[in-house]
Parts: structure tokens; sequence; C-alpha cells
């Protein structure tokens, strides 16, 4: 099994003297030691960041057959094509479009995270958030009236994102570990192009660590599994991860005692799931990685990772709109990363976060036990992320005896949260494919968004709302 991928390299470049810990008050004297330069970025690539053993591994597929004709009709911009000479020693360049670097009031940096893909030509290319990522992932992949696999509960945005490119989701089936990989064949094998209008996917969209909205983790196992399948029916697989690195420890009930915190940053790395760019022999996954659940939700700055071909192609679509991330949202990233914490404290970062969630998961999950009616609401216990996935039971609603449906029975329950004092969001906004009945209800709630205190009172609050819907004592 290979180990899971590193988000970080954890061996920090230096210029040969001996690594100190960097405090604050160092900062000054190391910046004076070494100046960042300013001006036109350095040339780099991919291939500059891996290591010897990885130009001996086999190249990625190609899948020119699965990108779309707006993806293969995509040229190099032709003024950025020409920053391919800008690392010619001795060249003097007045062929841009930039302003003197002299006059700005800030400096900036690019910077690349490691990840450790089985096939030699593996790049890594920054984003400006995984949503916008995602958006050209589509536009790459689909046409027009074509359909996109996902779960059947699956982050709205990106079903948003979608929709007004004409293209529609197909729902495969989830357990509370995910996606199902029989039901990912079942969909695919079966598909009926004449009855759906649409040729048979090959896009998989997928949040496997802490998902949105379900907050289901899946294990191992299934990822191989999902995998093979998709080696199967040639699907190429979009894996949106922003909660990797807020895997947790098991819940093991109320009152008990927490597990303490992975004692070196081995241990916490070693615990992480592999990912599904960490076993992709193929280079059939993109993977879009974010700073937004561990750092800052506002910094639009993002990374994927995938094969040559695909990450080229990338490029040509943001270089004419996107471009890069914001060069001073980079730029505040350094001075964090780098100048402050470091790849260690990046680390050590990392681990608090996942204690702090876990604390607060856990907050969520013992207040759920003490104040939610079990006949009516149940659900399981998250592994990671930020999201608690609630059952409730709707045909028990007085409601349900009386005719009225399913819509109207959630948002019944909805506002009476809210005369309450408690948001909460509605598992019908995330709904995959809405031509399918549901038979079942839920509610999203977000751990992450509050201290322990009000977390408790808020479920206490549900539990009076859902008391009172469905006329419990």
């Amino acid at each position: 099994m290979p180990p899971p991928p590193a988000a970080v390299d954890a061996h920090a470049l230096n210029n040969g003297t001996p690594a100190a810990p960097l405090t604050v008050e160092g900062v000054p004297a190391q910046r004076a030691k070494t100046q960042m330069p300013t001006g036109v970025a350095a040339f780099s690539s991919s291939d500059m960041f891996k290591s010897s053993a990885c130009f001996g591994k086999p190249k990625a597929k190609r899948f020119d057959h699965l990108l779309s004709t707006e993806s293969k009709g995509r040229q190099a911009s032709s003024l950025k094509q020409a920053a391919q000479y800008l690392k010619t020693p001795g060249l003097i360049s007045l062929g841009g479009g930039l302003p003197s670097c002299e006059y700005f009031p800030f400096e900036s940096i690019s910077m690349k995270i490691v990840h450790n893909p089985p096939y030699a030509d593996w790049h890594c290319c920054l984003t400006a958030g995984s949503t916008s990522a995602w958006d050209m992932a589509l536009r790459m992949f689909c046409e027009r009236g074509d359909y996109i696999i996902t779960e059947e509960y699956t982050f709205a945005t990106a079903l948003e994102a979608a929709a007004p490119l004409g293209i529609r989701a197909a729902a495969a089936k989830m357990d509370d570990q995910g996606l199902l990989p029989e039901s990912l064949d079942e969909l695919v094998s079966n598909w009926d192009a004449d009855a759906r209008g649409a040729r048979k996917p090959h896009l998989l969209y997928i949040v496997p660590s802490g998902q949105n909205p379900t907050g289901s983790t899946h294990g191992a196992e299934r990822r191989r599994e999902i995998y093979r399948v998709a080696q199967k029916h040639d699907i190429y697989i979009v894996e949106d991860e922003p909660y990797y690195f807020l895997q947790m420890q098991p819940y093991k009930g109320a009152g008990t005692p927490p597990d303490p915190p992975p004692a070196s940053h081995e241990e916490f790395l070693k615990s992480l799931i592999p990912s599904y760019v960490s076993m992709d022999v193929d280079g059939r996954v993109l993977r879009l990685e974010s700073f937004s659940k561990v750092i800052s939700p506002g910094s639009r700055t993002g990374w994927i990772v995938g094969s040559e071909q695909i990450i080229d192609r990338y490029s040509r679509h943001s270089e004419v709109s996107t471009q890069n991330p914001s060069g001073m949202a980079q730029m505040i990233l350094f001075k964090l990363l780098d100048e402050s914490w470091g790849h260690k404290g990046y680390l050590e970062w990392l681990v608090n976060i996942r204690m702090a969630y876990t604390a607060r998961r856990n907050s969520m999950l013992e207040a759920c036990e003490k104040y939610l009616p079990k006949t009516v609401a149940s659900w399981n216990p998250p592994a990671a992320g930020m999201f608690h996935w609630i059952k409730v039971d709707w045909h028990k609603h007085p409601g349900f005896r009386e005719g009225k449906d399913h819509a109207a029975i959630e948002q019944s329950i909805f506002k009476a949260a809210i005369a309450e004092g408690a948001l909460v969001s509605c598992g019908s906004w995330f709904v995959a494919d809405r031509s399918i009945p549901e038979t079942d209800m839920f509610f999203r709630a977000t751990y992450a968004a509050a201290p322990g205190d009000k977390i408790e009172e808020a479920i206490r609050r549900i539990g009076v709302a859902l008391r009172a819907e469905f006329q419990l004592e």
C-alpha cells in the first residue's frame, strides 16, 4: 500500500546552515539575511520538485477521448508562451506587459505542494480555489447535455456550477462511508443513452473525506474499489479534498476521554487515509486542494494535482480566465507558512485544528445524544470534516398522515428550528438528481462554526423544535 500523501514536504529547504525554530522575533533577522527578490518569478516546473525515483515511474495514460471540444480547442496564450524565454541567462525582456517591479509596494512568491502519485509525469498547478478549478474541470471534460456522476447527496455549489453549462448529475447511492462502488458500477453498466438523452457519463465528482453534506469518509478499501470501477468504465475522477486533513479519531461516546493528539508529524501523516491520487496508476484523478477549510476561506488560493496532459489543458483554460491566484493572497500565505510557521509549523497547525474540530464534533454528538428524540432522529458519527448529518423519520410526522409531502414537512421542521433560534441546512438542498423522489429526510449541522457551549444550546433548541413538530412528550 502506498504511504498517504503528505500535503507538504516535511523537509524544509535551507541555505546549508542548521535550521532553528523560527519565531516572530526572528523574522526581521531572517529577512535581512535572505532578502526576497523582486521582479518576475524565476521559472519553475513540477519536475523540479520530484524525487529522482519519480522519473523511473511509467507515465500517465492520455485522456484525449474524454476531453471536451472546448478543451481540445484551447491553444497556449501567445503572450504567456513568451515567458518560456525569460529563463535565458542575460536576456533583457521588453516583450511583456507587466509594470515595473521596482514600484510594487509588496512582494509575492509562489509555492509548491508535494504529492506522490504512482506515475512519472504528474504536475501541480495553483488555482483560484477549488470552485474555480471544478468549473474548469467541467468545461474540460463535458459537453452541453452531458451527465456527470456524483453521490446522491453532494456539495450544492458543485451542482450549481454544472447546471448553467447544461450538465446534469446522475446520482449513485451512498452508505455511511459515502459512494457505493456497486451502485456506481450498476449506474454506468445499465446506462440507457436513449432514455437519458445523453451519452454514458465519464466524469465522477467526489468529496472523499468528511463529505459535504453527509460527513461520510471513504475508507482505504472503499477508495480502491471505486478506483477499480473507474478503470473498468474509463471514468475520470475529480477528487475534491478540502477536508482531507480534518480526519478525526473515532467518537467513543459521551463522557469518554478524547484520544491524545498524534505523538509526531509522521504519526499524524500515517493516520490519514491514502488519497485517490496516491493510488492513481493511470493518471485518471484530478485532485483539488484548498486552504479554505484549514487556514482562510477568503484566500482564493488552492492547487490541483494531475497528469501533465490534464494540467496543461487546465492551464490553457485558466490563463485566459482566472489566470493566477491573487499575488497579495500568495504573499500573505507565504509570510504565514514560510516565514512564521515553516513546514513543521504548518503540520502542527493541522494537528491543532484537527483536535479542535474533534472536540467540537464530540460536543455536538454528546448534545445530540442528550437532547434529540431518538424515536425520530438518528445519525452516524462523522469521521472527518465539519458536518453532522442527522436523519429524521418524516413518516412519523403528523403532517405525513394528513397527506403532506416531503418538501412541506422538511420546510415545517426547518422553520420550527429557526423559530427556536437554531439554523441547520435542509438535506434537499444537496440532492444531486431531483428526478428521483426523496424517501429519506436529513438535516446538516456544522460543528466547525461555533464553540462547544453554543453547539450544545443549538442542538437543545433543535430538540425542542423536533418534539414540538412530532408532538412528542
